[in-house]
């Protein structure tokens, strides 16, 4: 298999991260936006000075691409090189070249976020980094302004979102997730990136079904709903995320901004924009956020869909 188009890109973003002498964490290439035919099965994650290729479904020649992806990654400091095979039972993520690497970090900026290569979600998502500028800006623009600031975080997963906000600005938060095993890596974050751990909390509830155990949190001046498009026995945005759209407003100030997301293919933007005009008359769709460029998508209505909306309460 001629993997040339794919390591053509790889080295580009290389090269240019290597002139600004930068090892934040990105994508190197993107099949699954179906924009490299032939390639829409396979992906590429740094991880400096790890490097992480996923396959979603068998290649031809995947030792090939393996040791030409070494050749090109190990003169730019990278130590190691690490496959996931998705079409795999388990989907186990094997060192393929180099040597492992011990500390697994995702960096964005003066940021670190520990990784752990022993499960299918590594703990830190890409693509959404515009959602994490955008929330950046909004703790910038309001931290001091606004009176006891306050950030719900659902679905909080690792707890980025929280880092990166607590990072901005001085300010509380709440973070909601079902898992407590997320949630303490979350803690994790917080205490490895030595950010000041006062007003930041963490919740194991159902964001929707537990909504009244948290709802007296507020006022949020700030929301970010990132729920998975299907959690087995727990949510599904089919069926759920309106129903939580409701219920929000309940907990949040007058006025607030909201990030919120939709990662579902099988929903378009418009699909999006009528269940958040449908849940309130408060809710006003001021933007799409761009997408990440390091995940192209030739549908847009597929890709991942990040919309501020701001919301009123009418008097």
């Amino acid at each position: 298999m001629d993997w040339e188009p794919l390591l053509h890109l790889v080295r580009s973003k290389l090269e240019q991260d290597s002139a600004k002498s930068c090892t934040d964490s990105r994508r190197l290439f993107h099949g699954r936006g179906h924009c490299y035919p032939g390639f829409d099965r396979v992906c590429v994650d740094s991880y400096h000075p790890a490097l992480l290729v996923t396959l979603f479904d068998r290649y031809e020649d995947e030792d090939g691409l393996v040791t030409q992806l070494w050749t090109l990654a190990e003169p730019f400091g990278y130590r190691g090189l690490a496959v996931q095979r998705r079409y795999e039972q388990r989907a186990p993520i094997v060192w393929e070249a180099g040597a492992p690497v011990e500390e697994l970090f995702a960096r964005r900026g003066n940021l670190r976020f520990p990784l752990t290569f022993d499960r299918q979600n590594v703990g830190f998502f890409l693509d959404i980094e515009p959602g994490r500028r955008w929330l950046e800006q909004q703790v910038q623009a309001k931290a001091g302004q606004v009176e006891n600031l306050k950030l719900l975080n659902l679905f909080a997963f690792t707890c980025a979102f929280s880092v990166v906000a607590r990072a901005a600005g001085e300010l509380e938060v709440l973070n909601i997730d079902l898992n407590k095993g997320v949630l303490k890596r979350g803690q994790i974050n917080h205490q490895l990136n030595q950010l000041s751990t006062k007003g930041i909390r963490y919740l194991a509830r159902d964001a929707l079904r537990e909504f009244k155990r948290y709802d007296r949190s507020g006022p949020f001046q700030l929301g970010v709903v990132d729920p998975p498009t299907r959690q087995k026995g727990a949510f599904d945005v089919e069926t759920n995320y309106a129903k939580l759209l409701e219920k929000l407003p309940a907990c949040l100030a007058n006025e607030a901004d909201l990030l919120l997301v939709l990662n579902s293919p099988a929903h378009t933007e418009a699909d999006f924009r009528e269940m958040i005009a449908a849940a309130d008359s408060g809710y006003e769709v001021i933007e799409r956020l761009p997408q990440n460029p390091d995940f192209p998508d030739s549908d847009p209505n597929a890709a991942l869909k990040m919309l501020h909306v701001r919301f009123r309460r009418s008097s």
